[in-house]
């Protein structure tokens, strides 16, 4: 670590935002690596289980057979594409409602 004299309110100035700056940048590059941009809107249980034409029961029973969900907090999000690939996976294997 460097020692760092300073003379005047302007060098205090220019310390500190040279520190915020890189603070910053730091800030900033963790969040970008942190999650995904979704490109997608996503659905709400309610929404997702209106387009796939089942009860929120239903719904809920996928999710814990492996339907492929967000969760934030409480809430559980879908991906339209994620759920439409796991259906026609699950299609595929005449295996509906388990989709393991």
């Amino acid at each position: 670590m460097e020692t760092i004299i300073i003379t005047s309110e302007q060098d205090l100035k220019r310390c500190v935002r040279e520190v915020l700056q890189d603070e910053m940048k730091a800030i900033l590059a963790q969040i970008s690596v942190r999650g995904p941009a979704y490109d997608e809107p996503l659905l709400t249980r309610k929404e997702t289980a209106n387009y796939l034409n089942i009860s929120l029961v239903t719904l809920t029973d996928w999710v814990r057979s492996g339907l492929p969900c967000i969760r934030k907090g409480r809430r559980v999000l879908f991906l339209k594409s994620e759920v439409l690939a796991a259906m026609k996976g699950a299609s595929r294997k005449k295996r509906i409602g388990n989709l393991k």
